[in-house]
This record gives structure tokens, C-alpha cells and sequence, in this order.
């Protein structure tokens, strides 16, 4: 990559506590961001506006991540702004839970659809347009080592993209592209504290070793390394839980 060249990221889920929290992050690091959003354009925009107002360059653009048309655009409108894509950051995800025994096949198959082809889709227009020099960082979750009841279609979802972290990363040999997973632990988001009540919550903090929940700040300081320097760190899953599995 040329010295001069603007160094450019992609960010889904911007609309996320995460998301928002690796593109802020990113931005602070010199990145030109693309704010991807799903379904919530004002949070992805709030973003973009923050990320100006520090001085930086950024966009927000919309799509089902799912949707290979609509990642080919976001792409594009990517490579359009900024000259091309440096850097994909896949946040975007949902976590619905239920038992088994209880779980509606069609909430499944949405978590199946948005997790895992929108992962395999993302990762697909990243590997075929990710310049040299580049990174492709894909998210997972802790609950896959940790296991915890309730959470059978979002584990089984996320067991799939760290399968795809390493085959992606050998398919892309000689292309001076890194490709790692993020496997945050119970992080301070409103997703993870969607339908839990206060009580559970404040258990779930107690049982790290740190005492604490993981912040989405916490999480994008591993992103930015990934994105940055850590450049011998490839085909990796990354547990960003504070010692809690």
C-alpha cells in the first residue's frame, strides 16, 4: 500500500454498540469508514457524523448483509469514496434465544440466513476486493466455548464463521491478507442485555476473573491490532472475553 494512499475500512453493524465502537476506533486510527447498517440508518449516520466531526472521512450505507447485490454495492460505494477497501470488519448479527425444545425453525433459519450466509457474503466480496496489505476480521462469540443454554441456533451460527476463519485464510495465500475472528465474551452492548433482567446481568460480571463485563471499546482495541499490526496473527479465532472461557 502506498504511503499516500487513504487507508479505507468497511464496518457492519455500525447501528451496534460494537460496530459503533470499531468504527469509531478505526477512524481514530487513520481509517477512511464505511458505516454499513442493517435496518437502522440514524445510528449508522450518528456515526458517521462523530467519526467527521474528529476530523476523520466516513459514509453510511444500507443492505441486508445477506443479500450478495447489496454487499456488492456497499463495496462499491466503498471503493467510489475512498479509492478502495483496506480493511472488512463483519459485526453484523443477531441472537435470539430460546431452548431447543422451544426454538421456532423459522427464528432459526434467520439466524442461520443473517449469521452465516451474511458472514459467507461478506467474506466473499472482502477476499475478492480487500487490498494488499489488508485484513478481513469476521465476529463469533464466546458462547461457542462457553456453552450456555439457551443460545443452540446464535452457537451454532457462530461455530460456522470460526470453520470459515482459517480455509479463508489459506484460500488466500500470496495475497498479503490477513483473516481473523473476534470472539467477544459478555460485552456491555444493548444486544447482550436485551431480555436479561439486572440481577442476571450483574452475576454474568461477577464470574470473569476481571470482574467486570467486556466494553465494546474493549473490543475494538483488538480489532485495531488485527487491523493494524498483527500482522503474524492470521486464520485465528481470537476469545476477547477478559478470561471468562
Amino acid at each position: 500500500m502506498e504511503s499516500n494512499q487513504t487507508r479505507s475500512a468497511i464496518v457492519t453493524g455500525t447501528s451496534g454498540g460494537i460496530g459503533r465502537a470499531v468504527a469509531q476506533r478505526l477512524a481514530a486510527d487513520g481509517f477512511a469508514i464505511t458505516a454499513h447498517y442493517g435496518g437502522n440508518r440514524g445510528r449508522a449516520e450518528d456515526v458517521v457524523d462523530e467519526v467527521r466531526a474528529a476530523g476523520g472521512q466516513a459514509i453510511a450505507v444500507g443492505g441486508d448483509a445477506a443479500d450478495e447485490s447489496a454487499m456488492d454495492k456497499l463495496f462499491g460505494a466503498a471503493e467510489e469514496a475512498f479509492g478502495g477497501v483496506d480493511v472488512v470488519v463483519h459485526t453484523a448479527g443477531i441472537m435470539p434465544l430460546a431452548p431447543l425444545t422451544e426454538l421456532d425453525l423459522a427464528v432459526f433459519d434467520q439466524v442461520q440466513r443473517t449469521n452465516v450466509r451474511g458472514t459467507a457474503v461478506v467474506a466473499q466480496q472482502a477476499a475478492r476486493r480487500v487490498r494488499a496489505g489488508g485484513a478481513i476480521v469476521l465476529f463469533s462469540t464466546s458462547i461457542t466455548r462457553l456453552q450456555s443454554p439457551g443460545y443452540a441456533a446464535y452457537a451454532m451460527s457462530k461455530g460456522a464463521v470460526e470453520a470459515l476463519t482459517l480455509v479463508l485464510a489459506r484460500e488466500l495465500r500470496g495475497r498479503d491478507v490477513t483473516v481473523n475472528t473476534v470472539a467477544p465474551g459478555p460485552t456491555d452492548t444493548p444486544l447482550f442485555r436485551e431480555g436479561k433482567p439486572a440481577q442476571l446481568i450483574e452475576t454474568i460480571a461477577g464470574l470473569n476473573p476481571m470482574g467486570r463485563l467486556g466494553t465494546a471499546e474493549d473490543i475494538a482495541g483488538v480489532v485495531s491490532a488485527l487491523a493494524g499490526t498483527a500482522r503474524w496473527v492470521n486464520g485465528q479465532v481470537i476469545y476477547a472475553n477478559g478470561g471468562a472461557a
